[in-house]
């Protein structure tokens, strides 16, 4: 049933004037309604979303300690805008003084500010590389270390090691091949191993079977001539015949949440400073003990 009420309105949408018969009627048409609904309901999103940010904005680390005159090594990390790896840095470093309260280092905040007012000119660092002098030849290298030529070409590509030519012959820098296979040496801890055959007999393996098992549990071997050993130790821990020892590595995601680091970070500071790591399967394991050295606060006295 129509209204018989008549009412002049202009559309809150197009602004056309028209007669509503409802007091509650804003638009002239369905269109006009529709589009003023979405109109709002987009309005009404975009309010929702600033307070989200505002929210964040408000609460932001460097909002609450932009007025501390002390800080935590975490809050002048933020502060500064660095990780605390690199705070560390200028604390050793001696371009940040800290003061020890407890167990926490505390930061005066005008001591960064005072930083920062006195610029110095920047430079970048040249190293002069040191020339390479000693070289071995290519059979010195297969003679030394038991090796082949394709295994030696291949390693020194895989490592970079720098190597020269003369009269044919390829000679390769001592000192690089030398750290190479001193980085490879077996551990001096470990004193018993099992050879191939002693794996066979005790533990019944076929050779695929003892392959597969020393590369999935990371076994540490050594090789003499042609023979090669695994460590006892290891293998009988893995075995289950000796209880492991207090594990020597971090995995990844316990180093990431360890130390509050990003993956790329993490795999930085293991490339750039050279610290041990090692393959299990399809899993990167890194030295426990390396890994907290490396992240150990300086010592400020």
């Amino acid at each position: 049933m129509s209204s018989n009420i008549e009412i002049r309105r202009i559309c809150a949408w197009c602004k056309q004037e028209f007669i509503a018969h409802k007091t509650t009627t804003t638009c002239c048409s369905h269109r006009c309604a529709n589009l003023l609904y979405k109109q709002k309901k987009r309005e009404a999103s975009i309010r929702a979303n600033n307070q989200v940010v505002e929210k964040v904005i408000k609460e932001k680390p460097i909002e609450k300690i932009r007025d501390k005159p002390i800080l935590t090594i975490t809050e002048a990390a933020t502060y500064i805008g660095v990780i605390r790896h690199t705070l560390y840095g200028y604390l050793k470093r001696g371009e940040l003084k800290a003061s020890r309260l407890g167990y926490k280092f505390l930061l005066k905040k005008e001591d960064i500010d005072d930083l920062f007012n006195k610029p110095i000119e920047f430079k970048i660092p040249v190293r002069d590389k040191p020339s390479i002098n000693d070289f071995y030849t290519t059979t010195e290298v297969k003679e030394k270390y038991d090796v082949k030529d394709s295994w030696i070409f291949h390693i020194a590509k895989e490592h970079n090691i720098p190597r020269t030519f003369h009269f044919g012959k390829t000679y390769w820098s001592k000192k690089h091949i030398n750290d190479y296979f001193a980085k490879k040496a077996p551990d001096p801890e470990i004193k018993e191993w099992y050879s191939t055959q002693d794996m066979q007999e005790k533990f019944g393996m076929t050779l695929t079977a003892i392959y597969s098992f020393v590369s999935e549990n990371a076994i540490p071997k050594k090789k003499v001539g042609i023979m090669v050993y695994y460590s006892k130790k290891h293998v009988d821990i893995a075995k289950g015949l000796i209880a492991p020892e207090e594990p020597k590595y971090y995995t990844i995601a316990e180093v990431m949440e360890r130390f509050n680091l990003t993956r790329d970070q993490l795999y930085h500071y293991v490339k750039y400073h050279n610290i041990p790591r090692i393959k299990v399967g399809k899993y990167t394991k890194i030295l426990r003990a390396e890994l907290d050295k490396f992240f150990e606060p300086p010592k400020i006295e």
